[in-house]
């Protein structure tokens, strides 16, 4: 292809907001993924050789177009990141599996982020007999699996596509066939010609963003997570995405999307459906260093916490809401305050609304020892300063009681600040209470309230589970007493977070500009399939960012 190392380089950096996910194949927890920041030192030489792969000499992200990780851009670009995606919301769910059946991509689970159109998780993904490769996104908002196909008007950075007549396992999907939900376009379709094949449209507030095409079935490759990995062709519905629109044509999943909704047609719903899978649930952890872990199939332990998970209304909502009725801080005692909010591992922070934001905000604010401060342009109301040479910071414990009597515990509700005194390296020199008061119409519990847990999104039961975990031992840790008391250096030896006793973990992602362009909710009746999910199921925990 005529300038492909050029493409190359662009898509690159178009996908610049790499989380690399290793996989941790550990039959007792089901799929295990270890998640990282896209600038770590890890995801920096995964890239690297990705790219000295397909283009010799080309290189890594500039490291002065990143914000330094923990300083005032850094978080003001977080933000910003978080306002675009609460345009259209997206549920968490996905396919999930048994002690008999846990699964993983076939080529595992490398992921890359583009922070132009707010996607977070890319997989590389096997299709078809004989396969063809795609680096996928990965949606929690929507559900169509789709790729680009016998393409018709497909991104310029497409090398890749999938062809139903070349692959001996493709089968057409008619439009008399159950997973075919769009009665109008079919019979329009069949009067314009003389297929049958069932056509989606999924559509996209932003920039007339979209995918069209036909639905096709074939299988997706996977490895069976056991001491053999046998090799699975589990069938799924895809679409054969002939035309992409708007931001799919700038870069953003230009290899196709595949959606972990909850509609029959997504892949976990084929998956459970077709028995390939056993449980329809999953979790995360989020360990207090920055690294996490996403495991299908795992439905808890029967002491977790947990609490019911509902859809507001009527509406035909993915999200995953959950119903809060009290606050408390430290031991005191739980104040009335009701609101529903969505957990949302995809925001970076919390954002709630009032009463509930001033209610919590005052409480901690009132429990914090260390002196205000105000941070030109910070983005949170309550801040604070450490002095030189601080070693530990002592931070109020939240606790949100919710439907039901449990108690979600919320260990380290605060994100750190780093800055440069009198022109030296970066260091932390305060922290902020990560609380956002919302101006949005739904409340959300972000990334930063869930450090320190694994939460479980069972979908059979329609609860959302939790508990404290240390994440790389697979064990429960203990409930302690607030205050936490967290370890804290302003005194790093190279000036970069990287080596501080205490990573920034409650950070994940740091768009390096403005978010110009967002997917949002579908915005029409012919979608069947769901608003375009800015951020994955697999929540990205900030580990050291290269300074």
């Amino acid at each position: 292809m005529a300038h492909s190392t050029q493409l190359y380089r662009n898509r690159l950096l178009a996908l610049a907001a790499i989380v690399f996910l290793a996989v941790r194949t550990d039959a007792s927890s089901g799929i295990g993924f270890d998640l990282h920041h896209r600038f770590s030192p890890v995801v920096r030489q995964w890239a690297e050789k990705r790219a000295a792969a397909h283009a010799p000499g080309s290189s890594w992200l500039p490291e002065e177009e990143a914000p330094r990780q923990g300083s005032l851009e850094y978080h003001s670009a977080l933000s910003r990141h978080d306002r675009a995606l609460f345009a259209r919301r997206r549920g968490l769910a996905n396919n999930a599996d048994g002690q008999m059946s846990t699964y993983t991509f076939a080529d595992g689970n490398a992921t890359s982020s583009s922070h132009l159109d707010g996607y977070l998780h890319y997989a590389e993904v096997e299709v078809g007999t004989p396969s063809t490769k795609f680096l996928v996104a990965l949606d929690t908002g929507s559900d169509l699996f789709w790729v680009p196909c016998e393409c018709k008007q497909c991104a310029a950075t497409v090398n890749t596509t999938y062809s139903p007549r070349q692959s001996s396992t493709s089968k057409t999907v008619s439009c008399d066939n159950p997973l075919c939900d769009r009665p109008d376009e079919c019979a329009a379709a069949m009067a314009n010609s003389t297929s049958s094949s069932c056509p989606y449209e999924v559509d996209y507030v932003s920039a007339n963003t979209g995918s069209s095409g036909v639905l096709v079935q074939d299988v997706l490759h996977l490895k069976r997570e056991n001491s053999k990995q046998q090799s699975v062709q589990a069938p799924v519905v895809l679409g054969c995405g002939q035309v992409q629109t708007g931001d799919f044509l700038n870069g953003a999943a230009a290899g196709g999307l595949m959606g972990l909704g909850m509609d029959k047609v997504s892949v976990p719903s084929v998956l459970a459906t077709s028995g390939v899978v056993a449980s329809d649930s999953f979790s995360m952890c989020f360990s207090s260093d920055g690294v996490g872990r996403i495991n299908f199939g795992d439905a808890g332990s029967p002491g977790q916490a947990q609490t019911p998970l509902f859809v507001p209304g009527n509406s035909r909502s993915t999200y995953y809401n959950i119903s809060v009725t009290a606050i408390s801080v430290d031991n005191s005692k739980p104040t009335p305050v009701e609101f529903a909010v969505v957990v949302d591992s995809g925001s970076s922070y919390t954002y709630l609304s009032d009463p509930a934001y001033t209610l919590l905000t005052t409480s901690l604010n009132s429990r914090v020892s260390d002196p205000k401060a105000d941070y030109s342009g910070q983005l949170f109301e309550y801040c604070y300063s450490v002095s030189p040479g601080q070693t530990n910071v002592t931070v109020p414990e939240v606790r949100l009681t919710t439907k039901g009597g449990a108690v979600f515990p919320v260990p380290w509700p605060i994100v750190p600040v780093y800055g440069s005194i009198d022109g030296g390296p970066d260091q932390p020199i305060g922290y902020c209470l990560g609380v956002i008061k919302n101006d949005n119409d739904v409340d959300t519990i972000g990334q930063n309230f869930m450090t320190g847990l694994k939460v479980v999104f069972d979908r059979s039961r329609s609860v959302l589970g939790w508990e404290k975990f240390d994440c790389y031992k697979d064990v429960k840790i203990q409930d302690s007493v607030s205050p936490n008391t967290i370890p804290w250096s302003s005194d790093t030896a190279s000036g970069s977070p990287d080596n501080a006793p205490w990573s920034p973990d409650f950070v994940p992602f740091a768009p390096l500009t403005p978010l110009p362009r967002i997917p949002s909710m579908s915005s029409s009746s012919s979608s069947a399939f769901g608003g375009l999910s800015l951020m994955l199921l697999l929540v990205l925990l900030a580990t050291s960012m290269a300074g």
